[in-house]
Parts: structure tokens; sequence; C-alpha cells
């Protein structure tokens, strides 16, 4: 990279001057699933109580009619819009995962760009392709900001989401660089997150509040908003003081490539950081033909990451269970339901399963890196099985992603929607490239 020019110019070159019609199908493909797949977790959380409080702020606020809130069969206006249909998305912990983002990236796009595809009637390429570049600026931040980051304390979904968003707004907008240089600059200023809140109603916030900030960032640059003009790279700016540093490397990439393909979705709804852990348990549990009576001790060997993340040792919340390795190993053992019926207060507190929680210990091991995870289980006959996941690393084959995604649509549409709408929804999905105004869309929420 030339050091005369920042990464915060370069990333706006990449967002205003990156040619749609050159992004490749494929990765128009993988968007389109990664968009069913959050229209599934967003009418999954709208009757979560943390969506009613949010509408009955947005109320209070007033504002005008934009945008739709998915689910409610009502709208309002925009900025509320990005940050409700945020929010509800996320309240599931069942979205998707991106390792360059270090955390959830759809959560963070979309609610904004659906919010303004609907209020100035965009196109399904526009948006789609809004999304792409946005996710790839995003990931791109994430592989400059690393691990140190987000063990640090930040919730890179909040941080990182800022920015994406802003800079998937700024492309749908069609600002230009030096607009999206400020739009990049008031979103990193305001980008903030503490895992501190992990299995409270703040983690599902994060997500729409940076979607919604993104949103307002692009907004008020493009009425002529200033911030500064190298809000990644600067001193005292986003890698300075939140951790991380501009990788030339990875710099240089922009463009040639599309992160979407690596997009992990969830086939379990509770935090990623349980998943490798429950694959690990049941696979053993399968191959091995060991039925839960005859399991003495499981040993979950986790990384650092995984137990700042998922090291609840205690939950009594169905939220709190989404972020508890014991207990999620526990529920995927005992009653092999590991969506979100598996994650109520009563599920939690169920004797049986706080019984089977203390047969397992999960333990720290320097060896198990990100998301990887090593289970023992030691038996009442003294046998003893070791088994290794990864779930990172173990993304299915697009094809078999697409028929999880639908299977996933299909469970958490049906129930709000009806069959015959959520088919229809499914089928619009399907050709959303060949959309020609999004309202099409909201209107089937």
């Amino acid at each position: 990279m030339d050091n005369k020019e920042g990464f915060t110019r370069k990333l706006a070159r990449f967002i205003v001057n990156t040619d749609a019609d050159m992004i490749p199908q494929w990765a128009f493909d993988h968007a389109r699933t990664a968009f069913m797949d959050w229209i599934a977790v967003t009418l999954g959380g709208t009757d979560d109580p943390l969506v009613n409080k949010l509408i009955t702020y947005a109320d209070m606020m007033g504002g005008n009619l934009q945008a739709t809130i998915i689910g409610r069969h009502r709208k309002t206006d925009v900025s509320h819009a990005a940050l409700i249909n945020g929010s509800a998305s996320h309240v599931l912990d069942y979205d998707d995962t991106l390792v360059s983002f270090l955390g959830h990236p759809s959560v963070t796009l979309f609610p904004a760009l659906l919010a303004l595809s609907e209020l100035h009637g965009s196109s399904g390429h526009a948006f789609l392709s809004a999304y792409l570049i946005g996710l790839q600026a995003g990931g791109t931040i994430g592989a400059c900001a690393g691990l140190d980051h987000y063990m640090a304390g930040w919730h890179a979904t909040s941080t990182l989401g800022h920015l994406a968003s802003a800079a998937a707004c700024s492309r749908l907008m069609s600002l230009d660089e030096q607009q999206t240089i400020h739009a990049l600059g008031i979103a990193g200023t305001q980008s903030s997150g503490l895992k501190r809140v992990f299995g409270t109603m703040c983690k599902p916030f994060h997500a729409g509040r940076s979607s919604q900030a993104g949103l307002i960032a692009a907004l008020l640059a493009r009425e002529g908003f200033t911030s500064a003009e190298d809000i990644l790279e600067g001193p005292q700016g986003f890698f300075h003081v939140l951790k991380g540093a501009v990788n030339d490397d990875v710099v240089s990439l922009l463009g040639l490539g599309w992160d979407v393909q690596n997009l992990s979705q969830k086939y379990h709804a509770s935090c990623h950081a349980t998943h490798s852990p429950m694959e690990a348990a049941m696979e053993l549990a399968s191959r091995h033909a060991i039925a839960p009576e005859r399991i003495s001790r499981i040993i979950v060997h986790s990384s650092q990451m995984a137990l700042d993340a998922a090291g609840k040792e205690r939950p009594r919340t169905g939220m709190e269970g989404k972020f508890s390795i014991s207990y999620c190993v526990a529920n995927a053992l005992l009653m092999g339901e590991t969506g979100t019926k598996a994650f109520t207060d009563e599920k939690v507190n169920a004797s049986e399963i706080q019984e089977f929680m203390k047969k397992i210990a999960v333990e720290f091991d320097p060896e198990m890196k990100a998301l990887e995870s090593r289970v023992e289980i030691e038996t009442l006959q003294g046998e003893t099985y070791s088994g290794f996941s990864d779930i990172l690393q173990n993304i299915p084959s697009f094809d078999i992603k697409q028929e999880r995604v639908r299977s996933k649509f299909m469970d958490l549409c049906e129930p709000g929607l009806g069959m015959a709408a959520t088919l229809s929804l499914e089928d619009a999905i399907g050709h959303l490239v060949e959309i020609k105004d999004m309202k099409q869309i909201t209107q089937m929420l």
C-alpha cells in the first residue's frame, strides 16, 4: 500500500469504485442465502420482549413511517427500523458469523440496507451489491484488528459493525469518495460494545445499534457532515485505541476476493463458541453409542476466547444458557434439541439438566485456538473417548449450506407467516437479483 494513501481512503475508494457487474455470480448466490438466513432469524426473534421494548422506545420518539418492522405489520422511521430489526435478528444468537469479521456480520448490514432500500426503492441487485461490499470492508478491518481487539473485551460485531454498516449504506446511497471517508469517520468514532454484557439484552442491542449508527453516519455524510479522514489508521484512531494495525497484505487483497463464501451459518441457537463442544460431544456419543446415563464425566477443552464468550458456569435464564458451554453440551446430549426451543428459562433450570451439568468440566487449553474444542467423555465402565471439532473450519459445501438454511428458514418463518407466504417469500429471495424494487420483499414481511 502506498504510505501516502491511508487505509481509510483506500477502503473508501474500494466501496465507491467497485463495479457491481464484476462481482461474480457465485458471490450473489451466497449473499442471497445469507439474506434468507437473516430473514429467518429476524422473524424468529420478532416476538422477543427486547423487541417490544425497542418498539415502545421508537413510538415514544415518533418519526416518519418509512420502513417495515419485520413481522409486526407496522412501520417506523428508517433509523429505528434498523435498530429494531437488527436487534431482533441477533436476539436468538442464531445468525451467521465470519472469522475475519470476528463476529456476526449480517445482523449489522441487512437491517440498515433493507430500511434504506424500502425508503428509496432500491433494486435487489443494488441491495446485494452493497451487502457484499460492506461485508468485505468489515472483514478487511477485522482482519487488521485481529484477535487482540476481541480479546481486549470489545464485541467486534458492534465495533466492526458500525463501520461495515456505514460502508454498505454509503455504497447503496452512491456517496462519493470524500463523503464515504466521512461516513466511516462518523461511524468509527461511535464504535463501541463490551463483551461484559453477553447474556443480557445489550448483546443483540449491539447488532441493531451498529446497523443504525452506520446508516445515520451515511445519511449525515451525504449532507456534508465531516469527520477525521484517517479514522482507522490515524493517531488515537480505531486501531490505536481499540487494538490492531493496518496489515498491508490484507489491504492489498481488497477487490480480489469475496469473504461471503466463508460465512458460517448457525444450526444451533446459541453462541458460536458453544458449537464446537456440542458437535464434538454429539459426534462421540453417536459414534460410540454412549447413552447419557453411561457418562460419568465430560471434560471440555476450550480456548480462552471461547471461555470469555461462553463460559457461564451456572446459567439461570434461557439467554444465559446460550453463553454456557456446559449447559449447551448437557442439553445436546440429553435432549438433542439445539434450536430455539432449547433456550428457555424452563429448559435451562430443568433438574435433569442441572444434575447432568455437574458432570461437565470446562477447562482452558492453550492448544485450542479460536473456537476449537476437544471433548473427552468418560463412562461408568471406565472407558474414555476423545473427539475434536472446529466449526469455523467445517463450513459445508454451498449446496449443503443452501439446504440447511432453507430448512432453518421454513422452521422459523412458517409459524409467523404461514406456509403459503413462507414459500412465496422463499421464491422471491431466490430471484432477489432480478427484483426492481425491494419494497416487493418488505411487503411480504
